[in-house]
């Protein structure tokens, strides 16, 4: 058994995993540690005829409370899901930035940690929320392996003409700026899914579309290009991030607005992309989509630049690889919004041999192809599981 943990600064989603047959014997979130009132949202064998849901609202001071509380619900005696911690075999940690110096999933020890520290300036909302579940994990669970799977590990394979901004050289040999990618563990995952589904190994384009978005380029199973680049806030027009923009924009507002760098890079990260761009109506792609249909004007140009953004990374990591054979939607958006997948396909990928079957594009959440069959390219929609690719690392590397 392999439980996965993703600690945030505030939360921590967990699910416990029975490799024997990878089935999810119970996952669940506590969210809102450090606030006068938290909760524990925890699920029972998801997906069968057994599901129950049981929810507990009490202060977690701290992310040890909160897991105190997860392992009493995996111990219960007539809810409980194993008879003693020690049936744990391992837990596994998705941790956001490694840099370069983890290029693989990892036995945590203290030099890990480390390096985990070291990228806290390039992943400062998460690897220290990263690395703070992992010391309640070693404290709680002691002597239960620890495993780090990183979200940069996949765009350790970027040549230097797509990683290497182009900077003074020395900012790269001193600082390590270049551009890392994320999402990775997803990315990995839908690369060698569609692999299992196909038998082939295609020049393949992953949109992993969701609050969070990013776009990357496979070839022979190695990522080629990717749109995020030294922390998350490149690439894509995302939920609350920017995405791509002019960096002289940075000193043009806090010129006007007497910002400070910060002030402004918190505006990138938290208030900016679609929440941003419609006037603040909202960072959920759905409401956006609805506010459109509705005749909202800044919902419409909100959607057409969402849209068009995608499209253009699409087109040129066509070109990055002498063409594509597959594109594969995932993630929230990628994988639930029908009409977002119809747009792009038909508005902007004719060129590229790219022809919808609308029938079977009417679909959510599942593994199916939705080109037609004289398609050129194939396109996919691949549902994402990081939880799964993480304890499968773990279990792999123990």
């Amino acid at each position: 058994k392999i439980l996965v943990i993703n600690a945030g600064s505030s939360s921590c989603k967990y699910q416990l995993f029975n490799m024997d047959d990878q089935s999810v014997l119970c996952s669940g979130v506590v969210e809102r540690i450090g606030q006068p009132m938290g909760k524990l949202s925890h699920k029972i064998a998801p997906g069968t005829d057994k599901e129950e849901k049981i929810v507990v609202e009490r202060p977690f001071p701290t992310h040890v409370e909160g897991m105190e509380d997860v392992i009493s619900l995996l111990l219960d005696s007539e809810k409980g899901v194993i008879q003693d911690k020690s049936e744990i075999s391992a837990i596994g940690h998705r941790v956001l930035h490694g840099g370069e110096a983890i290029t693989d999933p990892v036995l945590i020890d203290e030099k890990v940690k480390e390096i985990i520290r070291d990228c806290f300036p390039l992943g400062p909302l998460h690897n220290p929320a990263n690395l703070m579940g992992i010391d309640v994990a070693e404290k709680l669970f002691p002597g239960v392996p620890n495993v780090g799977v990183f979200d940069t590990e996949f765009g350790m394979t970027l040549a230097p003409e797509a990683y290497l901004y182009p900077l003074p050289y020395s900012l790269y040999e001193e600082l390590r700026i270049r551009r890392y990618g994320f999402h990775g563990t997803s990315h990995r995952f839908i690369s060698g899914r569609y692999t299992e589904l196909t038998g082939r190994k295609d020049r393949l384009i992953v949109c992993h579309l969701g609050n969070g978005s990013s776009i990357t380029a496979v070839k022979d199973g190695k990522c080629l290009d990717t749109s995020m680049g030294l922390t998350p806030l490149e690439g894509l027009i995302m939920g609350t991030r920017s995405g791509d923009l002019d960096p002289a924009v940075i000193q043009y507002i806090c010129n006007k607005e007497n910002k400070s760098v910060d002030e402004v890079l918190n505006m990138l990260n938290k208030k900016s992309g679609l929440l941003g761009m419609s006037g603040g109506l909202s960072s959920d792609c759905r409401d956006i989509t609805k506010a459109a249909e509705e005749g909202h004007h800044l919902a419409k140009v909100t959607l057409d630049a969402y849209t068009y953004r995608i499209a253009k990374y699409v087109g040129a990591y066509a070109a990055a690889m002498n063409g594509v054979d597959a594109i594969a939607f995932t993630a929230g958006v990628g994988e639930n919004d029908i009409e977002i997948r119809e747009k792009l396909c038909e508005k902007y990928w004719g060129y590229l041999g790219v022809k919808v079957d609308k029938e079977a594009n009417h679909t959510r959440g599942e593994n199916k192809v939705i080109s037609t069959a004289d398609s050129k390219v194939k396109v996919m929609v691949i549902p994402t599981n990081e939880e799964l690719a993480i304890a499968r690392d773990t279990l792999a590397l123990i």
